[in-house]
This record gives structure tokens, C-alpha cells and sequence, in this order.
């Protein structure tokens, strides 16, 4: 070959070699990110071209799929249905040919949709019998009952608020309810009717935000109900040692370095109570002094135990409920009753019900049993997890009869249960600049059967144009939700 051809030869080569190279890079290397490039529509045709998986609760399917009546304008051949959509749009999220997906519906995309990789010798076998690919299932820990008392309870109440219930003995998530709420399947589609359902649901358009998952992503102060954390921190860190022992909390009480001093609502029994009492009717002295005595540092490791400062995820992320980390002494009472900087979502006030309910364990909150393939195998089945111990076994039995005392003689009694040992406290926030805010509606409880079970955990919060700072907004607004949810769960299981 002379030189003129061998030169033309390896410059070929060398434009082979290039092309091999660039379809390999193309192929495997930037194959995951050519994939999920917003732009690529090949891949948004696939996910909506067959039914989606379905997400079950109890046995049942709460999502369905539809082909889409499009008089042939609109290529994405599927779309979502869900029942009872606005009842379960705060575990679902959605799932929409124009807007995406969130929660449930987003996390689990590749199961539903079939294309995760454990599905992959399923769908190559289906390929070769010349089915259609298929999704495969989420199995919820949701329970139906607990759902509907959950959300027709806040639905009554009217408002804003929502309520979350736990089995504190595996930390399956049981209800997890909002409202106002909104219905996926109005917006599932990718026509003008959906975009303006769509465009009505945002904050821009309706102020309540009804596409805001209050149960996970909104932080409210908490008061008088993280009392029960401020009883937790005396007894672990050895402040106190009974529930009826006298607390060292004098009337009035001023708070340190100033001139201010601490009120309770009316004239309730405060002076030196013991801290069953002083939880039964909400002394803000007895718990704001206990906080001071314990000092910033025990009060934050004691709230952190609880699951304060860090995301949850559930696996739906929660936002991280806040106990302040940077507070003077009068900051740190204040705190130390649910005031100041100190915010809490529904799930973290479950979550101390719950490890109080659980003789002091703390199981980590999750919301999705099993995933199945579409022949219902299952590929992977969820574990209770332990995520600490914020009390030991004989101080979380000694905060229960507090808590016990609360419902029977104090201000929870509305959610008394009949042969049923059920522990709360009640809790009023207000906020705001001189309070101008609505106030918050809170009630946290647990149910415990004759057995010495703990099936339920609740927290509850309601937003109330008429609530008052003596707890009875609490206890009337939100207990009886919680009685509710706390029945469903209590009659599902027998």
C-alpha cells in the first residue's frame, strides 16, 4: 500500500474508532442522564404508554389508570385515576402528564411503572410472550378506618389543620391526613381542563394551599403539648424522679434575667405541683422553670432523641420540626413550653406519643409495607427500625400514668375511650406578633388496650379562629379526632 492510501486508511480508522467511541459514551455513559433530560419525550411517552401500578391500602387499590380521550392531540396513551383522592392525596402525591409526580406516586416511579431493574427478567419475559410491560405495587401500612375518622374529623372541624397516627410498637404510619386537601386525579391528564384544575390548586390562587402536606411539611409551635418532651428531659436527667413528687416552682415565677414574669391561663394549681398535676392542667411555670433548671444543652438532647432537627423520611421527606439550638435562659423556659423558636410538624408530635406509648422506644416512622411485582411477588418488604430510646422503660411508665391522669381527670377528656386506657395532652399555640395569629389546636395521645398493647399513636392540629390559650381549644377541637382515629384503629383489629 503505498503512503497516500495508508494515510487515507488510518484517518478512516481513526473516524471508526471516533464513532465507536462516541456511541459507547452515548450509550452507557450518558445513558441515565440523555434518560431523565426533561426534553427527552421518548421516555415520557413510555412511562404513560401502559396502566400504571397500583398503590393499596388494606388490600385495596386507592389509584387506578384510564386511557387518555385525547381525539388523538394528546401521545401519552395512560393517565392516573385515584379514589377518595383528596382523603389519600397526602400518602399518594401524584402522578400527571403535565405537571410530574410527587410523594409515593415519584418515589416509587420505577415499580409502578415497571421499569425498575428488579423487574427486569419480568419484563423481558413478558417481552418474549409478547405482553405488555406491567407495574408493579405499593402496599401501604395506611389504615382505611383510621383514614376516613382522620380526615372526616378535620373536615368537620373546617379550617386548616391535619392529624397523623402510628403503631408505636413497628412505627407504621396508620393515617396521615391534611385539609384542606385537593384530588390528584383532576390534573392527571395533559389537556386545559387540567391545567386549569392545576392553576386553581396553587397557593397564588387559593390561599388555604391545599396541595400543602401539613402532615409532613408544615412546622407549627407546638405548645403546651412539648411539655411531655420538658417531663421526659426531668425524669431521664434525674430533676425529678416521681409524678408525684413536688416540683420546685414558685408563684409567680420571673424569667431569669428579667423583669417578666411567666403566666399560666387562670388560677389553676401551679405552686411547687408535682408534675402530674402541673401536666394535667398545664402549668407553663412548673414546666418553663424545669426547662431552666435542665439548661439549654439537656433540653436539646433530650428533643433531638425525639427526632427534633432532622428530617424524617418516610420515605415521603417531613421536614425537620426545630428545637432551638442558640437560646439565653429566658429563650430556653420559653422553649421548653412549645414556645419561642420551637416548631414541630404532626408526624414529630406522633412520634413522642408514640415513644412514650412504646415504654420509651422510638421506631422509625415509615409508610410503605412491601413493593410487589405485578405477579404480587414481593421484592422488598420493610423491617421496623429502631431510631432511639429518648426515655427508659420505668420513666416512659411514670410519663404514661401522667399522661393517663390528663385524660381522665384533666383537660383530654373527650378522648376517653370505654374499657380502652388512653394518655394525651392538650395544647393551644398561639403566634404572632401579640398573638394576631390563628391559633393552633393541638392534642397528642396513645390508646393502650387491656392486654397492655399500644395499638395508636395520634397527634392531631387544627387551625382555630375561636381557640384560647387554657388549653380547651385542644381538647375540645382536636381529641375527639384523635378518639376517632384511635376507635378505627382499636375495632380494625378485633
Amino acid at each position: 500500500m503505498n503512503k497516500p492510501l495508508r494515510r487515507i486508511a488510518i484517518f478512516c480508522g481513526l473516524l471508526v474508532l471516533t464513532l465507536l467511541v462516541r456511541d459507547n459514551w452515548i450509550q452507557y455513559v450518558k445513558a441515565d442522564t440523555l434518560k431523565d433530560d426533561k426534553h427527552n419525550r421518548r421516555v415520557t411517552i413510555a412511562r404513560y404508554a401502559t396502566p400504571r401500578g397500583d398503590i393499596i391500602v388494606g388490600g385495596n387499590p386507592i389509584t387506578g389508570s384510564v386511557e387518555t380521550k385525547s381525539n388523538g392531540l394528546n401521545d401519552l396513551k395512560y393517565k392516573r385515576t385515584y379514589k377518595d383522592g383528596p382523603m389519600w392525596a397526602p400518602v399518594t402525591g401524584f402522578t400527571s402528564q403535565a405537571f410530574g409526580a410527587t410523594q409515593l406516586e415519584s418515589i416509587e416511579d420505577g415499580i409502578l411503572t415497571g421499569s425498575d431493574d428488579r423487574l427486569f427478567f419480568r419484563n423481558t419475559l413478558d417481552m418474549i410472550t409478547g405482553k405488555p410491560k406491567q407495574g408493579g405495587n405499593v402496599v401501604t401500612t395506611l389504615n382505611t378506618a383510621a383514614q376516613k375518622a382522620a380526615f372526616n374529623g378535620l373536615k368537620k372541624v373546617g379550617g386548616k389543620g391535619a392529624a397523623v397516627a402510628l403503631d408505636p410498637s413497628t412505627g407504621k404510619i396508620l393515617a396521615l391526613t391534611s385539609y384542606p386537601s385537593y384530588d390528584p386525579s383532576s390534573f392527571a391528564g395533559n389537556s386545559d381542563k387540567d391545567a386549569k384544575a392545576w392553576k386553581d390548586l396553587q397557593k397564588t390562587s387559593d390561599p388555604n394551599d391545599p396541595m400543602l402536606n401539613r402532615a409532613l411539611r408544615e412546622t407549627y409551635p407546638p405548645g403546651s403539648t412539648f411539655k411531655v418532651v420538658t417531663a421526659a428531659a426531668a425524669l431521664e436527667n434525674g430533676l425529678y424522679k416521681s409524678a408525684d413528687q413536688p416540683t420546685d416552682s414558685p408563684l409567680p415565677w420571673t424569667l431569669p434575667n428579667t423583669r417578666t414574669e411567666l403566666k399560666n391561663e387562670g388560677n389553676i394549681p401551679c405552686k411547687n405541683a408535682t408534675m402530674r398535676e402541673a401536666l394535667r392542667v398545664s402549668c407553663n411555670t412548673v414546666f418553663g422553670k424545669m426547662g431552666y433548671d435542665l439548661g439549654k444543652d439537656k433540653m436539646l438532647a433530650e428533643a433531638k432523641k425525639f427526632g427534633f432537627n432532622a428530617e424524617q423520611f418516610t420515605p415521603v421527606r417531613a421536614n425537620a420540626s426545630v428545637f432551638p439550638e442558640k437560646m439565653d435562659k429566658p429563650q430556653t423556659a420559653l422553649s421548653s413550653i412549645g414556645q419561642f423558636e420551637t416548631a414541630a410538624t404532626p408526624l414529630q408530635m406522633a412520634m413522642v406519643a408514640s415513644a412514650v406509648a412504646n415504654d420509651g422506644k422510638l421506631m422509625k416512622p415509615y409508610m410503605i409495607d412491601k413493593l410487589q411485582s405485578p405477579n404480587v411477588d414481593t421484592l422488598e418488604q420493610t423491617q421496623p427500625q429502631e431510631l432511639s430510646r429518648p426515655l427508659s422503660s420505668q420513666n416512659a411508665q411514670i410519663l404514661q400514668s401522667m399522661m393517663e391522669t390528663v385524660v381522665k381527670d384533666g383537660t383530654g377528656r373527650n378522648a376517653q375511650i370505654n374499657n380502652v386506657t388512653v394518655g394525651g395532652k392538650t395544647g393551644t399555640a398561639q403566634h404572632g406578633v401579640d398573638n394576631s395569629e390563628k391559633p393552633y389546636a393541638w392534642f397528642l395521645s396513645y390508646a393502650k388496650l387491656a392486654d397492655g398493647s399500644s395499638p395508636v399513636a395520634v397527634a392531631v392540629v387544627v387551625e382555630d379562629n375561636n381557640a384560647n390559650r387554657d388549653d380547651i381549644s385542644g381538647g375540645g377541637l382536636a381529641a375527639p379526632i384523635a378518639k376517632n382515629v384511635m376507635e378505627a384503629v382499636i375495632n380494625s383489629r378485633q
